[in-house]
């Protein structure tokens, strides 16, 4: 029988002081995207407002924003502020729009750093908010934290552990033996939170050997639902491997995650559950927002449906969970919406998603979360079978995975 649930402990109860504030001279020295502690990505609108991280993951997204040597978390304003820039964002929706904490400059659970997680958790849940709220962590999370994620009563929390396996301690220093047993701790206490096993990134010839895949399976089976993903590579991070005399993973950069055909066709192959008609390749992903909604019994937010061979491998109670909430919105009102955004060209409503011009990836996610329907750039097309992956390690054709 589950635990009573408690509600959420006060910020005195998080065991650490907070962190120093960044003086407003060394906030004005940051690169402005960094310095902005609100972004909209994919996933949801983004909270950061501690940055500094001293993991040194040679693939973190943190070499865009330059801080990549910034080793000590510090603080950008308090919880209570960034929490209330939040929710009176332009692009905040109570109930709707799903939101991110400190998944772009530091771990949210890194000692230092988890008693602002924890209270810019409560802040959030207190208000009332239902909203999906993503924590994304490789690091140590134990029992303790666990009975305080329990405590949030509100909010639809789900806790992500980035895995990858790969033992290079020059591409990634922190033993992925951490967020295994934090995957497994976290599952085995969890009540009203949820857990994804996050798979990433997979790189050929790094963390890809039927060893790594097979480990990987096994782990699957201690999270709620499990994403399989690529690496994110870009012109900055591929600078600092050359650098660090790293093994480069591609002879090229790519504006969006690799993830070859070759590798997901083994991934694929290994989950696969014939017997199984329900749920053939178990509850397992391509996109983070497909395990995040399963894992909680909902339909997608982000109207992945649209794109039909992204769903090939879902479970079929998911699959009818989606397209009962998958409605294409009236032309006239993508028009207008876009419009008010800055679209600088007509709207197109195909049967995968809407297509627009002019408008950057944060209006995009903006109406994709509204409506709960793809939103795409008529200038980056996702082309069949790569949808939002880099052409890298792909063929043409259009078949998706096998039928069941």
């Amino acid at each position: 029988m589950a635990k009573t649930q408690v509600a959420a402990a006060p910020p005195a109860a998080y065991g650490r002081k907070f962190l120093p504030l960044l003086s407003a001279a060394q906030i004005d020295a940051l690169k402005p995207k960094l310095a902005d502690v609100i972004e909209y990505r994919k996933s949801g609108l983004s909270l950061n407002h501690v940055i500094g991280c001293p993991l040194e993951c040679g693939y973190c997204i943190r070499h865009l924003y330059s801080n990549f040597d910034m080793k000590n978390p510090r603080a950008l304003m308090s919880d209570e502020e960034a929490v209330a820039a939040l929710t009176s964002h332009r692009y905040f929706r109570p109930h709707i729009t799903p939101v991110q904490l400190f998944n772009k400059a530091t771990d949210p659970m890194l000692p230092v750093v988890k008693p602002h997680t924890f209270n810019s958790l409560r802040l959030l849940d207190e208000q009332g908010l239902t909203n999906h709220v993503l924590v994304i962590t490789r690091w140590r999370v134990t029992p303790e934290d666990c009975a305080i994620l329990n405590g949030f009563k509100n909010i639809k929390l789900t806790i992500l552990v980035t895995y990858s396996g790969i033992a290079h301690t020059g591409i990634e220093p922190v033993p992925s033996d951490i967020a295994a047993t934090s995957l497994k701790t976290l599952y085995e206490h969890a009540e009203s939170y949820r857990t994804i096993f996050y798979w990433r990134p997979i790189v050929p010839g790094l963390n890809d050997t039927h060893e790594h895949l097979a480990t990987a399976r096994g782990l699957s089976e201690h999270a709620h639902a499990s994403v399989f993903t690529g690496l994110f590579f870009r012109d900055e991070i591929a600078a600092y491997y050359q650098e660090n005399g790293l093994p480069s993973p591609y002879e090229d950069t790519a504006r969006r995650k690799i993830m070859p055909e070759q590798t997901e066709s083994r991934i694929l192959d290994l989950f696969r559950r014939p017997a199984d008609s329900e749920e053939p390749w178990g509850p397992l992903f391509r996109k983070t927002s497909c395990a995040v909604a399963y894992a909680h019994g909902l339909a997608d937010y982000n109207g992945h449906f649209g794109i039909k061979e992204l769903c090939d491998i879902c479970p079929k109670r998911q699959l009818g969970l989606c397209a009962t909430a998958w409605n294409a919105p009236a032309k006239p009102d993508a028009d207008r919406l876009a419009a008010e955004l800055g679209a600088t060209g007509p709207v197109e409503i195909t049967e995968r998603a809407i297509i627009t011009e002019g408008l950057d990836e944060q209006p995009r996610y903006f109406m994709q979360h509204g409506y709960g329907f793809q939103v795409h750039d008529r200038a980056h097309p996702h082309r069949e079978r790569r949808h939002g992956r880099a052409e890298i390690g792909w063929s043409g054709g259009d078949q998706g995975a096998p039928t069941p």
